[in-house]
């Protein structure tokens, strides 16, 4: 007999493993259960220090974020991470070689692991995330780690939901320039440049260095070098990362970012409920059908159709 929402929540409080697999499931699918254990998950959530591992494909994220989840354990944390992956979920479909390496740690019992699929649904993807990210938190992981695959719509959106984006880039090969395009000196923390093995980095450094500020609060992210290959410079990252949690608990930024966060969810969430609650209400009524018909036969403009379907949603809750 599967467990109630409630008895879920308390093995989640406890960090099982298997538990915290069943409730991402339920975040996943949403629906009613998932409100009901969201309901009891948040009130525990609000501790963990999230972070984001972002960045173009082939930086070596998936090995840099294998060895921060090493430092982090060697400094006796626990640490939960989510792979966000944009076609596959943990249990269909292929991961890649290093999120093999990565998946590893899932035999500890201090590290939970695990992959989530967009397939192609960002807004949703991002809502899951976020809070899967909670069940984590709740579940006494700290730090929670975002990695996304590449550096396209979905991965930026991903990491704005965390406390700290770290944007992983490779030296000599036109990533700084990709990074300013993409827009991710506006939402880097830190900036890493690893494979530093390979090529000599300074360069790339120079050029990312160059185009960041200091903030508001005072904070000018670093740009560092790491070798995930060779775990050089991995403890560094996390002395930077550390100090940036202290750095935004002192200057009240962190307050504030999630203030940001929690409106811009709040807004997104609640349009993605009344477009997908409306357009099942909609696709009941005859004027729908009607309207499209009108449409499809040149009878009407759809710029036209749109004021009158707006008309007719105001008309479903009068």
């Amino acid at each position: 007999m599967a467990p109630s929402v409630e008895e879920l929540t308390q093995h989640v409080l406890k960090g099982e493993h298997r538990a915290l697999a069943k409730a991402i499931s339920i975040m996943e699918t949403r629906g009613q259960s998932s409100r009901q254990l969201m309901k009891l998950i948040y009130p525990r959530s609000g501790n963990a220090f999230t972070i984001g591992f972002t960045g173009p494909t082939g930086t070596g994220k998936s090995s840099l974020v294998d060895k921060t989840i090493e430092e982090y354990r060697k400094r006796g944390r626990r640490v939960g991470v989510l792979a966000i992956d944009p076609s596959s979920a943990f249990t269909g479909g292929a991961l890649l070689g290093d999120r093999v390496r990565m998946m590893e740690h899932t035999l500890e019992k201090d590290v939970f692991i695990r992959s989530m699929a967009s397939r192609g649904d960002a807004g949703g993807l991002a809502r899951a995330a976020r809070n899967a990210i909670r069940i984590l938190d709740a579940a006494g992981m700290d730090p929670v780690i975002v990695e996304t695959v590449g550096a396209g719509q979905t991965e930026v959106q991903v990491a704005t939901t965390v406390d700290a984006t770290v944007v992983v880039l490779m030296s000599q090969l036109g990533d700084e320039v990709q990074a300013f395009k993409a827009g991710f000196t506006e939402i880097g923390d830190l900036f890493v440049v690893n494979k530093s093995d390979l090529v000599n980095p300074s360069k790339t450094m120079y050029n990312i260095a160059s185009g960041l500020k200091q903030r508001e609060d005072g904070w000018r992210p670093p740009v560092l070098k790491t070798s995930a290959l060779k775990g050089t410079g991995v403890a560094g990252l996390v002395d930077a990362l550390e100090k940036y949690r202290k750095h935004i608990d002192e200057h009240g930024s962190r307050e504030k970012m999630a203030r940001a966060k929690i409106e811009a969810e709040l807004v997104e969430t609640a349009y993605s409920d009344f477009y997908r609650e409306t357009v099942d209400r909609l696709k009941g009524q005859k004027d729908w059908d009607l309207l499209v018909d009108r449409v499809l036969k040149h009878q009407v403009d759809p710029e036209t159709a749109a004021s009158q379907l707006a008309r007719t949603i105001r008309k479903l809750d009068g």
